[in-house]
């Protein structure tokens, strides 16, 4: 009796472990795809919908610019089928990681690629990535995962194409809502704890202050502060905005020694537990983001 309990233990466990790693292999079928970061993620899975089995590689509510990859999540890759990354200096891990993989049948899908860059300086890392907080480069990005995505399967490629034109359409009603609503704005300084929204800026008239630079992490100097107290006043700038996955706590002393109010804006780098779990996702959020430009700017 000891014997068979111990051989179904060990069944069971060899089954177990199998059942895992055929998930990470993709052996049901489905194309096993890895993400960056959590708009990667929401895009792939908007156009992948239920024919692929899709992994975000940054943990839930983790700012992702510093983060990088552990020794089993570059193991998982070696696995995968397709890696889809924002690329524009966005992911500073993903260039050596892709390098150092042996997998030659890992598709790699630069998300950005095509979108007109925009660059905050003249140094190497000076280039913007925050691409997809314009509708239309988050568009364009869907786009270059949907024609991955098709290529690498095309039995379903009619699949990926009308899930495709089902979300740039409603890019499209997005784009027109942020045009509609911030060109009626009496304001047009958006004053912000990181630098982080020029795609969003240059597409809709607006002006970019903002108190750190590309890095979230950045720490501003006691004259940089003080800059932007003087703007705020000289301007008449009513809100600073500050992170969601960020402390507020800069923010909310430049705030206080302009005497003007904070409000929350999200560049979705990433959602917490709690707005994921309450179905949040990139279209939603880019809609709150515009109630707060609305009320910034009015």
């Amino acid at each position: 009796m000891k014997k068979v309990t111990a051989l179904i233990l060990t069944a069971c466990l060899f089954f177990l472990l199998g059942g895992c790693a055929g998930q990470q292999a993709g052996d049901d079928g489905k194309l096993q795809v890895y993400t960056s970061f959590y708009t990667m993620y929401d895009f792939t899975k908007k156009i992948g919908g239920d024919r692929i089995a899709c992994v975000n590689l940054v943990p839930t509510g983790v700012e992702p610019h510093d983060w990088e990859p552990s020794t089993s999540d570059i193991r998982n890759l070696e696995n995968a089928d397709m890696f889809i990354y924002n690329g524009a200096g966005m992911e500073t891990w993903a260039e050596k990681v892709i390098g150092s993989l042996s997998n030659e049948e890992l598709t790699v899908v630069e998300a950005s690629a095509g979108v007109k860059l925009i660059s905050e300086g003249s140094g190497e890392h000076d280039t913007d990535p925050h691409v997809w907080l314009n509708p239309q480069n988050a568009k364009l990005e869907m786009e270059n995962i949907k024609n991955a995505l098709a290529q690498r399967d095309p039995d379903n490629k009619d699949y990926y194409e009308a899930n495709y034109e089902t979300y740039a359409a409603r890019l499209d009603e997005l784009d027109e809502r942020y045009r509609t609503t911030l060109e009626a704005c009496s304001l047009k300084d958006m004053v912000v704890a990181h630098e982080a929204f020029g795609y969003l800026c240059e597409t809709y008239g607006l002006n970019q202050v903002a108190i750190e630079g590309l890095q979230a992490d950045s720490e501003p100097s006691v004259s940089r502060m003080a800059e932007i107290v003087d703007f705020v006043r000289e301007n008449k700038v009513r809100y600073i905005l500050y992170e969601e996955l960020i402390s507020p706590k800069v923010a909310e002393t430049v705030a206080q020694e302009a005497g003007v109010k904070t409000a929350m804006i999200n560049p979705l780098e990433g959602l917490s537990e709690e707005a994921i779990q309450a179905g949040e996702d990139y279209i939603s959020v880019m809609e709150s983001n515009l109630e707060t430009l609305k009320l910034a700017l009015e």
